[in-house]
């Protein structure tokens, strides 16, 4: 039976519960939509300083109002940097105050992938939009749940997938769709760059970590975008060439990927190599991306002479805004939880086939 991407994100959605409404739940659906919707980000590392908040103040559907954070010496930083009230200041222990703030429209989660789950149901329950980071989660189970989550509180949930937001990466998915070149044959998607950090999240286990669920991400998205659908079974070889630093997660991933229609994906994912490309091979031409997963910068060539680049600044922009239009005019999202877990549900087959020597392992 053929499985497309769009069946599966169908199907995943038709089946998730949705249960009674919650006091906040109905607070929220009497709120007057605004100009600007309010946006709390949630935790303050690097991809929240260097590029959200940045990236709000380029935004024209909505805007920085609030923080949730640990570490008490960032506050006055932020809040001189960015205008921001006493009142919608909040640490992890307060987070569920937020439910009674009507500055606050959405809560965008950026955090280690284990802390997802947590505070996206955390943050469901105070009848708040939802927006998280990817990875979604470090399991299947972990997505689920913040979908029923979410779903139980009349919420909806985007995941932070900024590529396909990005005009260049929707124009070779434009291609598959009409067919351009006939069926899709052989996908080579690769996504990897020298982590030079040895403690960081992305080197522990318990917080989430391993290549598979940063970088892993964007070369399975490659592969699924390209191909318009869902892998059927992977073959994987994980491996480390610094087993000081990855002693307990992989360090690169290689990767086979088959997909219903008979298309072959081969992928490399490391936090090892520097490497960023995407090439599709058709029936009767080819399409290649190169670098194809930049904040910005994005550009390809197909075998028909047509050219890949539509010049922009950075993704984020365009990606929170398309989040906030979505929830104005009451739209699907592009990237809903569904294709967070379709993903995640890719990199445990890939973790399990390589943790069992390359053995193929059935989706």
């Amino acid at each position: 039976m053929k499985s497309s991407r769009r069946t599966f994100v169908k199907k995943s959605i038709i089946t998730a519960s949705a249960a009674a409404f919650s006091p906040n739940v109905l607070l929220a659906a009497t709120r007057p939509v605004k100009d600007k919707l309010g946006v709390a980000l949630v935790g303050l590392g690097y991809y929240s300083t260097d590029l959200i908040a940045p990236g709000l103040l380029n935004t024209k559907h909505c805007e920085l109002k609030g923080i949730v954070t640990g570490s008490p010496s960032k506050i006055p930083i932020w809040q001189q940097k960015h205008s921001l009230s006493d009142k919608n200041i909040y640490s992890y222990d307060n987070y569920d105050d937020i439910s009674n703030n009507p500055d606050i429209d959405v809560i965008y989660v950026i955090l280690p992938p284990s802390m997802h789950k947590e505070y996206t149901v955390r943050g469901a329950e105070t009848g708040k939009q939802i927006w998280c980071e990817k990875p979604m989660a470090p399991s299947v189970a972990d997505c689920q749940a913040m979908i029923d989550a979410c779903n139980k509180n009349k919420v909806r949930l985007s995941i932070g997938y900024r590529c396909q937001h990005d005009p260049n990466i929707q124009a070779y998915q434009k291609v598959v769709r009409e067919q351009k070149f006939g069926k899709v044959k052989m996908v080579n998607s690769a996504a990897g760059y020298l982590e030079r950090r040895t403690d960081h999240w992305k080197q522990q286990k318990a917080m989430g970590g391993g290549v598979m669920g940063d970088m892993g991400v964007y070369a399975i998205q490659g592969a699924r975008l390209a191909t318009g659908e869902e892998p059927v079974s992977v073959k994987a070889h994980t491996s480390t060439t610094r087993p000081e630093i990855y002693h307990e997660v992989e360090e690169t991933a290689v990767y086979v990927l088959e997909f219903p229609s008979g298309a072959m994906a081969t992928c490399q994912s490391s936090f090892g190599v520097n490497m960023n490309h995407l090439q599709v091979n058709y029936e009767d031409g080819w399409l290649k991306m190169e670098p194809h997963t930049g904040y910005g910068g994005n550009k390809g060539s197909m075998s028909d002479g047509t050219k890949i680049y539509t010049p922009i600044d950075r993704q984020q922009p365009l990606q929170m805004d398309d989040d906030a239009l979505a929830i104005k005019n009451n739209k699907p999202y592009l990237t809903p939880g569904e294709e967070g877990l379709a993903d995640i549900r890719v990199v445990e087959a890939v973790l399990k086939s390589g943790a069992n020597g390359g053995c193929e392992v059935k989706l």
